[in-house]
């Protein structure tokens, strides 16, 4: 069921408990856990962190810890599926899901006891009503009748048996009716994957309610919103809208502030709300790198072939700017250039087809030195989850985690070269699958397998990529991803594509990551899937 008061039937629960924090492997997930951590530091909650990445690690977790917690809290994971069934918990059991993942498990929904959804009300949920989703057991039952007294008349018998044999027709009939109209609103509702509002702003929220939310805590909620934005979850509406009220939040906290003896203390945080370019890390890095290993531009200027550099040479001298200072680090640049160098970029950006080149955000200074931008978080705190280098996941997990404190600004800085190679890596796949025309048409969406179109329709047709997972098990990892249209509402199908798929061709799927659009699938039976995935679609 929904909670409606967040710190009555929610943090007023749990303050006095120990509980289980499950957190999902994504930066949002992990700036609502910050938020999370700084209230439960402040009231004196005990509380312990599992990171998860997928559901096996949910499960088993779940399984190792369920004797030791009443309560469990878990951030951007548990909400599309039904958490009851998978899990198998004791009745005493309570969850408590923030998830960003849409739609939510009905069955999630209308659980009156031990399911409890922190989710926003305002969000789109269009659930279900009751009815048409379950029915009383009591309405199910067939009733027979009374068996007639023996002293009736065979005539009569014949007349009550006539009429209940009629009266069960109609109720079966009418249960046929039911379910058909179960299963087509069950399929309309559940048939794209969208993400709500972020985890991390339901945790703010919650702070604010409660007059405890400091700067940090609206630095992360800022984040996990920006997450959301640069990894395409959310439409440019729904980011405007919370970007909104969030910039409200920033008004507040700096008048707060400017009646502070420590306003200007070495160590303070100052956001601040600004109109800045969509290239990813410039300000940390090369505007020349930025601009050919950012998706916005590289895929406006084709910069994968001959003629796409030639365009970004004549998008650089229409800006007006030399080759000597693009290539050296943005903080070496003249000054003069700097100064007018967004509004320069924007105005050639426009005649270069990139209209949407100057996006709303929020920066951050730490002292006096440091500055970042929301989006350079979202790439060095993503970049230290996926890096390899620390060995386990929950190594990498807490170095991301450490690194959202500015008191490890160190880590921040580490995450942010890694974030460039990560950047770099992902631009020179995406190149060499287009040269070597590795991305084929499938008919009713393109196709690639790492390891191997021009074709005009691409821009709207989804897409489905296929990477060697485990060369032992012989698996691959299949992602869907939906097409990039202006007018996209970010509504994935691909979730429910893959199900049925899976099913109709008896392949060897598991459905592991929370997003219902990655399955994981063995390599011998990708021929068959991706054929009845054709047929499904076309």
């Amino acid at each position: 069921m929904f909670v409606s008061d967040f710190r009555k039937e929610f943090y007023e629960v749990v303050q006095s408990q120990r509980v289980l924090l499950f957190v999902a492997s994504d930066v949002d997930a992990l700036c609502a856990c910050k938020i999370l951590q700084a209230l439960f530091q402040c009231d004196h909650v005990q509380y312990t962190l599992v990171p998860v990445s997928g559901w096996q690690e949910l499960e088993t977790a779940f399984l190792e810890h369920k004797e030791q917690f009443r309560y469990f809290i878990l951030i951007n994971c548990g909400s599309n599926v039904d958490l009851l069934d998978i899990l198998q918990p004791d009745e005493e059991a309570v969850f408590f899901v923030c998830d960003t993942h849409r739609p939510v498990n009905v069955v999630n929904v209308y659980s009156d006891t031990q399911i409890r959804l922190l989710i926003k009300q305002d969000d789109d949920l269009e659930v279900p009503a009751y009815e048409d989703i379950f029915r009383d057991e009591e309405e199910d039952e067939e009733h027979s009748g009374n068996e007639g007294d023996e002293g009736s008349e065979p005539s009569e018998k014949r007349t009550r048996l006539e009429e209940e044999i009629a009266a069960q027709t109609l109720k079966r009939r009418q249960r046929r009716e039911w379910e058909a109209r179960r299963r087509d609103v069950l399929f309309d509702y559940e048939q794209y994957e969208y993400h709500g509002t972020s985890a991390a702003m339901v945790m703010f929220d919650l702070a604010w309610l409660m007059s405890k939310d400091l700067s940090d805590m609206l630095w992360w909620a800022i984040v996990g919103l920006t997450d959301q934005w640069v990894q395409d979850k959310i439409t440019q509406v729904k980011y405007v809208t919370d970007v909104g009220v969030l910039q409200r939040h920033v008004s507040r906290h700096s008048h707060r502030r400017e009646d502070e003896a420590h306003a200007l203390s070495v160590d303070c945080a100052r956001i601040s709300f600004e109109y800045d370019l969509r290239l990813a890390l410039y300000q940390h890095w090369s505007l020349h790198d930025s601009l050919c290993n950012t998706c916005y531009t590289a895929a406006r200027l084709q910069l994968w072939s001959l003629h796409g550099q030639k365009r970004l040479q004549e998008f650089l001298a229409d800006v007006g700017l030399p080759l000597k200072q693009v290539k050296q680090k943005f903080q070496s640049m003249d000054v003069s250039l700097k100064e007018n160098l967004r509004e320069m970029i924007e105005e050639s950006a426009n005649k270069f087809g990139m209209k949407d080149m100057r996006v709303q955000t929020f920066s951050v200074h730490f002292g006096f030195k440091h500055k970042f931008l929301a989006s350079d978080v979202v790439f060095a705190t993503m970049s230290l989850m996926e890096s390899p280098e620390h060995g386990s996941g929950t190594d990498s997990f807490t170095q991301a985690l450490d690194s959202l404190s500015r008191g490890n600004l160190d880590k921040l800085y580490h995450g942010l070269e890694l974030a460039k190679r990560q950047l770099r890596a992902t631009q020179q796949t995406i190149a060499s699958c287009l040269c070597t025309n590795l991305v084929v048409s499938q008919g009713p969406f393109l196709y690639c397998a790492l390891m191997e179109t021009k074709n005009r329709r691409c821009k709207l047709l989804p897409l489905v990529m296929a990477a060697p997972l485990s060369a032992e098990q012989g698996t691959v990892t299949m992602v869907g991803i939906p097409p990039e249209t202006d007018s996209s509402d970010r509504k994935n199908f691909f979730g429910r594509a893959f199900e049925k798929a899976a099913e109709g061709t008896n392949s060897r799927a598991l459905h592991n990551h929370f997003d219902l659009s990655v399955i994981e699938l063995k390599a011998e039976d990708r021929s068959k899937f991706l054929d009845a995935l054709v047929t499904l679609l076309s």
